[in-house]
C-alpha cells in the first residue's frame, strides 16, 4: 500500500527584509494508512514550517526552495491553488495550533464547521445541522445543539481547540495534520480526542502527522517518531526505539526536561509566615453570564452559572493552582482576581484591595501589581509592534523607568530572562512561533515586577525545554522576589512541580482542595483521580 504522504528532501525558506532565510534543510519522512508520524523538537525546530509547507499554507514570504512533497503518489510540489482546494478537507485535513487565531469571531461555530460541507457541497442543507452537531458531540462537546449557536468568544480555548478538531475530521480525510492538537486541552478531554484519532486511524486507516512538543504524548500515541531541531532532523525511527535508547543528545535533552508523573518533585513546598495576610482570598464567589437584559427576560433565558460558590486563599510568597478540564471556570475566576470580570456573588480580595468594589483608578493601579498572562499569546500582542516594543510598553503605560531608553533596556532584560534570542527582538509575532509569543507574554509581563503573576496556561504552548527553563525562572523569580503565582493549567504534571496548593474546579465549583503533595498522593475525588490517570507519560526515564 502506497504512502499517503511522502516528504523527500524538503527546504523552505522565508523572506525577510534582510533576504531569504532557510528554516528547514532537507527533510525527508512518509505518512503510511494508519500510521501516526510524530514530529518533535523545539519552537522554532521547524515543526510547523513543515506540516504547513505539506498542506501549501505556508504564511506570506514563506516557499518551498528544495524536495518534492507527494499526497497519495500524486507530486503535489507546485500545484495550483485551485488543486488545492480539492485536496483540503476531502484528502488532508488541518487541525491547527491556535484556536483563537482560527476561528472566524464573526461565525458562529455550527458555521465554522459546516464551512468544509458547503465548500465541497458534501451535505445537503437540510441535514447539515445535524452532522455538525454530531461532530461537535462526538470530539466531546457538551449542549452541541447549543454550542453550535455560539461564537468563539463563548468557549474556553479548549472548547475552541474541539471545534478545530470537529472541522478537520468532517469531510473523512485520509490524511489527517495535527499541529499540537491538544496542546489548550485538559487531560481528560485530551485523552477523548487522542482515543477519537486512535478510532479514525483504526477504522478508516486514517494516517496522521502530529507535530508536537510533548514526547510523553508522542511515545504513548505515535508510532514513529522525527526530532527537529533548527530545522533538520536529529533523530527518525520508532517512537520506543527512538525515546527508549535515544542516539542524539539532543533528544536526550528534550526527554530529560519532559515533566511526567515519575518526574522527581525537587522544589519544596513553600508558605508564608503564620499571621500575614494572605495575597488572594477568595470567598463565597460565583460568576454569572446571559439571562439578564430585556432581551433575555423575554426569552425566559436563564443566566449560566461559570463559577459557583468557590473559595480558597493563597499566601504570599506561594503557589497555588486551579486545575480542572475546560469549561469548569478556571480562566473566569482568574479574570475576576485580575479585576477583568465582575461577579454575581462572593467577596474577592487581592493585595489588601476588595477588587469587586475598586473605581477605574485604583483598579488601574492594582493591574500594575498583578499581572496575567493569557493562555493565547498571539491574542494579547498587537501584530503591529516589534516584540522590543510589545514588551516596553507597559513601561510606558504606567510612566516607569524614565526615558524611552531606560525602557527598552529594560525590556531587553526581560526578554533575555525569558531566554528569547535578540535576532528575534525586532521581529513581529507573526514571525515567531506559538511557544516563542508565549515567552514574549511572560516577558511583558514580568517587565513590571508586578507582586501576584496570574499565569494562565501559560506553558501550554512551550516545548519541554523551553519550559522547563521559564519554570525554573519563575522559580528564581518567587524566591527573589517573593511573587505570588496563581497557575491555571490542564498539565497536572507541571503543577505537581510547581505548585504548594490546588484546587480542583468542576462545572464551576470546587470538589476538592489540598496541597499538591497530598493531592497527588491521595486524591479523595473520583474526578480528581481520573484527571490524575489521564495525565500521559509513558517516556522512559
Amino acid at each position: 500500500m502506497s504512502d499517503l504522504l511522502k516528504v523527500t528532501d524538503l527546504s523552505v525558506a522565508y523572506a525577510g527584509r534582510s533576504g531569504s532565510r532557510t528554516v528547514t534543510h532537507g527533510v525527508s519522512f512518509a505518512v503510511a494508512p494508519g500510521e501516526v508520524v510524530a514530529l518533535v523538537g523545539e519552537s522554532g525546530s521547524g515543526k510547523t514550517t513543515t506540516a504547513q509547507a505539506v498542506i501549501d499554507l505556508l504564511p506570506a514570504g514563506g516557499r518551498v526552495v528544495g524536495g518534492r512533497i507527494e499526497l497519495a503518489g500524486e507530486d503535489v510540489t507546485q500545484a495550483s491553488a485551485r488543486r488545492w482546494r480539492e485536496l483540503r478537507g476531502r484528502r488532508v485535513g488541518l487541525i491547527p495550533q491556535d484556536p483563537g487565531a482560527s476561528l472566524d469571531p464573526t461565525k458562529r461555530i455550527g458555521d465554522s464547521v459546516a464551512e468544509a460541507f458547503r465548500i465541497h457541497r458534501a451535505a445537503p442543507r437540510r441535514v447539515l445541522g445535524a452532522r455538525v452537531e454530531e461532530l461537535l458531540d462526538r470530539v466531546g462537546i457538551d449542549d452541541p445543539a447549543r454550542r453550535a449557536r455560539q461564537y468563539p468568544h463563548e468557549l474556553s480555548g479548549g472548547m475552541k481547540q474541539r471545534v478545530l478538531i470537529a472541522a478537520a475530521i468532517a469531510l473523512g480525510p485520509g490524511l489527517l495534520i495535527a499541529d499540537e492538537p491538544t496542546s489548550a486541552l485538559d487531560v481528560t478531554v485530551q485523552r477523548r480526542i487522542l482515543d477519537l484519532l486512535e478510532d479514525l486511524r483504526r477504522e478508516h486507516g486514517t494516517g496522521i502527522l502530529l507535530v508536537t512538543h510533548d514526547l510523553a504524548l508522542a511515545a504513548d500515541h505515535a508510532d514513529r517518531v522525527l526530532v527537529l531541531r533548527e530545522g533538520r532532523v536529529q533523530e527518525h525511527g520508532p517512537s520506543a526505539q527512538v525515546l527508549r535508547a535515544p542516539e542524539s543528545d539532543y533528544t536526550r535533552r528534550l526527554l530529560a526536561d519532559a515533566p511526567t508523573l515519575a518526574t522527581p518533585v525537587h522544589r519544596a513546598a513553600r508558605t508564608a509566615p503564620d499571621g500575614e495576610q494572605p495575597a488572594v482570598r477568595v470567598r463565597g464567589l460565583s460568576v454569572e453570564f446571559g439571562g439578564h437584559g430585556l432581551g433575555a427576560r423575554l426569552r425566559k433565558e436563564q443566566p449560566f452559572r461559570a463559577v459557583d460558590d468557590v473559595s480558597f486563599e493563597i499566601p504570599r510568597g506561594t503557589t497555588h493552582a486551579l486545575v480542572g478540564e475546560s469549561g469548569s471556570g478556571k480562566t473566569t475566576t482568574a479574570r475576576v482576581i485580575a479585576a477583568f470580570q465582575s461577579a454575581a456573588a462572593g467577596s474577592v480580595e487581592v493585595l489588601g484591595e476588595d477588587v469587586l468594589t475598586l473605581d477605574s483608578a485604583r483598579r488601574r493601579e492594582l493591574r500594575r501589581r498583578v499581572q496575567l498572562v493569557y493562555q493565547n499569546p498571539y491574542a494579547s500582542l498587537d501584530p503591529r509592534q516589534t516584540i522590543l516594543d510589545a514588551v516596553a510598553e507597559p513601561l510606558a503605560n504606567f510612566g516607569l523607568e524614565g526615558s524611552a531608553a531606560g525602557r527598552r533596556a529594560h525590556a531587553v532584560q526581560a526578554l533575555e530572562r525569558v531566554a528569547l534570542p535578540a535576532e528575534l527582538h525586532h521581529r513581529r509575532p507573526r514571525e515567531l512561533s506559538g511557544g516563542q509569543r508565549q515567552r514574549v507574554a511572560i516577558a511583558r509581563a514580568i517587565v513590571l515586577h508586578p507582586e501576584l503573576l496570574i499565569l494562565d496556561e501559560a506553558t501550554s504552548a512551550l516545548d519541554v525545554t523551553v519550559q522547563a527553563g521559564i519554570l525554573r525562572l519563575l522559580d528564581d523569580l518567587q524566591r527573589e522576589r517573593g511573587l505570588t503565582y496563581l497557575v491555571i493549567s490542564h498539565d497536572l504534571a507541571v503543577v505537581r512541580q510547581i505548585a504548594d496548593t490546588v484546587t480542583v474546579l468542576r462545572r464551576g465549583r470546587a470538589v476538592e482542595q489540598s496541597g499538591t503533595a497530598a493531592l497527588f498522593a491521595d486524591p479523595h475525588e473520583e474526578y480528581t483521580r481520573d484527571l490524575i490517570a489521564s495525565i500521559p507519560g509513558k517516556v522512559p526515564s
